[in-house]
């Protein structure tokens, strides 16, 4: 069963069912005979998204166009990432109950949690601008899924890269070595190949996210060859 019928599947269960949306919600993707990582990423992005537009106050065109871009969501499909994203936002529950329910469905597993929380800084930018507003939901979404403030700088770093450190979206300190930093540089374009996510249980569709970080890294080991003349 695709990630799509399992979240029509979802979408059906939740509309019938009496518990509070995000209980209901983790309760049916634990359920799903494919396992979480698909399901649970997909569903933890659309439900996310909808908490994040709720807090900036308005869902703007490009953010949708963003999502569509992320996840190419077939014909016929489109009505239940929205039927979704409407009970995300209605629902009395607050964001921070649904990070970190959402977040248990991926123990252990920081590498998905900061996929997760890249897909939501794509989103967030699509309009030109990641908003005040969107930063401090970004920054409680990632202080509720555990990540570190160094972790969470870095992300912001790769999204919101005009006056960024090219060492933070390295992840590197300015002392370190030429070797250690080309070092760095070429692990994390592996670790960024779609091959990779895909590994990591994220939909093959979500495959703009490797992209994009990608040119953020590329971006930060040219301005750091510059400067040192590498």
């Amino acid at each position: 069963m695709s990630v799509w019928s399992s979240l029509e599947t979802i979408v059906a269960a939740i509309q019938t069912g009496g518990a509070q949306v995000i209980d209901r919600l983790v309760q049916l993707v634990l359920s799903r005979p494919e396992g979480t990582n698909r399901v649970g990423f997909t569903v933890a992005m659309i439900a996310l998204s909808a908490k994040m537009a709720k807090a900036d106050g308005v869902v703007t065109t490009d953010e949708v166009l963003a999502f569509h871009e992320l996840f190419h969501v077939p014909p016929g499909e489109e009505r239940n990432v929205v039927r979704l994203f409407n009970l995300a936002q209605q629902d009395v529950a607050g964001f921070e109950v649904y990070a970190k329910k959402l977040a248990d469905l991926f123990p252990y597993d920081r590498k998905t949690l900061l996929d997760i929380l890249d897909g939501l800084f794509y989103i967030a930018k699509a309009d030109g601008v990641v908003h005040q507003d969107e930063i401090s939901y970004l920054a409680r979404v990632a202080e509720v899924f555990g990540l570190d403030d160094r972790e969470f700088s870095r992300v912001l770093a790769r999204h919101v890269r005009e006056n960024s450190d090219p060492y933070e979206v390295l992840g590197l300190g300015h002392e370190a070595s030429d070797e250690d930093l080309k070092t760095k540089y070429r692990s994390e374009v592996r670790d960024t190949h779609p091959d990779r996510l895909i590994a990591r249980g994220v939909p093959e569709e979500f495959v703009q996210i490797a992209n994009d970080r990608l040119a953020a890294l590329n971006a930060a080991w040219a301005q750091i060859r510059a400067e040192r003349g590498l």
